[in-house]
């Protein structure tokens, strides 16, 4: 039995409109959720013969408690998928401005540098609250890593665009070199 505190505010958006992404994630892993609305605490039970059953509906609830769309966070229920989460402060410390200033630096205007991550990487990424979560393949994850905390340790963007869009090339690369 696992157990996972989310945000209180995200606990709507994990048990979903008349329980439906609660009831999907049960269904998907086998698993029993129990979720206390007042404390933000879930509760996750293996039902079934898949020992990593729990450590996928965690790393769901964890990527829908860090902002992720239900969607998104699903993907985590195949093997090859991975979270990271980021925690900024370990970076720019506990600063209010300093912590406002980076994710700002990271999500860019418009949302512009996020989504170059995300496209450059192949990966989803969620900026929320005091921390930065990624979600794709190993590889993936970790370039988008990279370039996250180029950012948030000060690096110009065009530095780390260049950066991205060279790697993207190389990941391009190599799923074509893997169909051959």
């Amino acid at each position: 039995m696992e157990y996972i505190r989310i945000p209180s505010e995200r606990i709507g958006v994990l048990i979903g409109k008349e329980g439906k992404v609660k009831s999907q994630i049960e269904e998907k892993l086998n698993v029993k959720l129990t979720v206390d609305n007042e404390e933000g605490t879930v509760t996750i039970q293996n039902k079934g013969e898949d020992v990593l059953a729990e450590w996928k509906a965690k790393n769901i609830i964890t990527a829908i408690g860090r902002g992720f769309n239900p969607r998104k966070a699903m993907k985590l229920c195949h093997d090859e998928y991975v979270l990271e989460v980021i925690d900024l402060q370990d970076i720019v410390g506990k600063s209010p401005k300093a912590l406002k200033r980076q994710k700002g630096r990271i999500i860019g205007q418009g949302g512009k540098t996020r989504k170059i991550i995300e496209e450059c990487t192949g990966s989803d990424v969620s900026v929320y609250g005091k921390t930065v979560a990624i979600v794709g393949t190993l590889e993936r994850v970790q370039a988008a890593r990279e370039a996250i905390l180029m950012l948030a340790r000060g690096k110009p963007h065009g530095v780390v665009y260049k950066i991205l869009q060279r790697k993207a090339r190389e990941l391009k690369e190599k799923s074509f070199s893997l169909w051959k």
